[in-house]
């Protein structure tokens, strides 16, 4: 693929708020020249090797002169490579992309636009302020707050911005709150006209203040950039429309223990509650330190009558060595199969597989075990993990079944990064630690020394997604705040918005 310069925008923040075509660009770039307001997140998306050089810009603090981030897109560009240039909202709305554009055209350097969701238009959406609305305003004025202070007069038109009235919204303003209040009412609008100032839009540390122009610079002495202002009638919808920061975990910062493989699911439900998501997993996933006794199961299958599943990590591994030995499921023909709540049914039954047996109630080795009493059980192979409580195996013998545990996975120490986990904890930046495990929480207990769990942890709630995770907590000093009721990823979302 020949040179390329691919002027791209990331959006207001939020991630989610990346285009599909974004993405794309991110992972073919070779190098990726990003501003200050471009979310670190969204780097994530971009191909590891890829090189990343910062340009950002902040008031007062230039990393590099637009003349020399013009000139650094072309020569990396001359060096053969596909460039990404990532600029915070839209590259053509007050991000001077118009400007990069023109020089790569004038130096013969292939380019291509790819617009982003301007802050403009996103911030005041997630602060519930319709930009246009019939019964107030058909009328919409995008404008730069982002003047020098010391100059005696404003190059904006003030005084036409005043008379069209209807929405106005000011970028890069705050500021110059001052300045443009004084402008607006010295050109003639009315000094009890709505305004927002919404500061770190559509991001967890969103916060948006409402006031009108005679009061709304005392409001929002405390806010600081980035922030969008919005003026006009339509401000006033935004108690009634106010939905993001409505969301029941809106401002919770929680860290999720769980592997990397596995922490997803957790993390989309969170997110989609509004909390903001630390994912810093304690444990990592891997096969057995050897196949001997796993093979000689597989190969004996037919043997059993019953196939008891305790995770859903158990199926994914107990299936991956299936197919890696030249097996399929048509080996578990006329084998019955138990799955000890519906998360591990689900995995199954997304392999075609029907549960004959799970708990209604309690997704437990108890639970599983008071049902599976209605059931005869000779020969039962349990897949599952190193370590694993003892319980089920044991009194499945006393039911005088002939059981068969296999190990099918194992969970080691994930410490990477650990340094950074103590830094957000003695800042207090995390407010909720997750447990979906035993594992998790002796994991993540023996990342700190003793007084560093007193210090660092005293002022962070811990929820468990159930007893057993519980009880682990409590005889590892830690107190269970929240428990789930339903042992399950959503039963433990539930129980975190409940008792908040």
């Amino acid at each position: 693929m020949r040179e390329k310069v691919y002027l791209v925008g990331a959006g207001p923040g939020d991630t989610g708020l990346l285009t599909l075509k974004a993405v794309e660009c991110l992972k073919k770039a070779h190098t990726i020249i990003y501003d200050a307001l471009v979310n670190p997140k969204i780097l994530l998306f971009a191909n590891e090797e890829a090189e990343k050089i910062y340009v950002g810009k902040k008031a007062g603090k230039h990393t590099l002169p637009q003349s020399e981030i013009n000139q650094l897109l072309t020569d990396k560009a001359k060096e053969g490579k596909i460039v990404v240039r990532l600029k915070g909202g839209d590259p053509f709305v007050f991000g001077r992309g118009g400007e990069e554009a023109e020089f790569l055209a004038e130096k013969g350097i292939e380019f291509e636009v790819v617009p982003g969701i301007s802050s403009a238009i996103a911030v005041p959406v997630y602060a519930g302020i319709p930009l246009t609305h019939r019964k107030y305003t058909s009328t919409l004025t995008i404008v730069t707050g982002h003047e020098d202070v010391s100059k005696n007069k404003s190059d904006l038109p003030w005084q036409k911005i005043a008379e069209l009235g209807g929405t106005i919204v000011i970028l890069m303003g705050v500021s110059n709150l001052t300045q443009i209040v004084r402008e607006l009412v010295n050109n003639g609008l009315n000094g009890q006209t709505p305004v927002a100032v919404i500061s770190w839009g559509t991001l967890l540390e969103q916060e948006t203040v409402v006031g009108t122009l005679s009061d709304i610079e005392e409001k929002a002495v405390r806010l600081n950039p980035p922030a969008v202002i919005v003026i006009g009638e339509v401000v006033n919808l935004q108690q009634k429309l106010n939905w993001f920061e409505q969301k029941p975990l809106f401002g919770k910062r929680i860290l999720v223990t769980r592997s990397r493989e596995q922490a997803s699911k957790l993390t989309e439900l969170l997110k989609e509650y509004g909390a903001a998501v630390i994912e810093f997993p304690v444990i990592k996933i891997v096969p057995p330190a050897n196949f001997k006794k796993l093979d000689r199961a597989i190969n004996k299958i037919t043997d059993y009558d019953w196939l008891i599943f305790t995770s859903s990590n158990g199926v994914k591994y107990f299936f991956n060595r299936l197919k890696e030995i030249g097996q399929d499921i048509r080996q578990l023909k006329g084998i019955r199969i138990a799955a000890i709540g519906p998360e591990t049914k689900k995995v199954l039954e997304d392999l075609g597989l029907l549960v004959d047996f799970q708990p209604e109630q309690e997704f437990t080795q108890e639970g599983l075990l008071e049902g599976f009493k209605k059931f005869e059980a000779k020969r039962v192979l349990v897949p599952r993990s190193a370590s694993a409580r003892a319980v089920l195996i044991k009194r499945l013998k006393q039911l005088g079944a002939e059981v068969d545990e296999v190990t099918v996975y194992r969970t080691i120490n994930e410490e990477s990064n650990k340094a950074h986990l103590k830094e957000l904890l003695s800042r207090e930046a995390i407010d909720i630690i997750t447990f979906t495990s035993s594992s998790t929480v002796t994991n993540f207990c023996r990342l700190f020394k003793e007084e560093e769990r007193a210090r660092l942890l005293n002022k962070v709630k811990f929820a468990c997604i159930g007893p057993i995770t519980a009880k682990t907590a409590q005889e590892m000093g830690l107190k269970p705040d929240i428990t789930a009721k339903e042992y399950t990823i959503a039963g433990l979302v539930e129980a975190i918005i409940s008792e908040l």
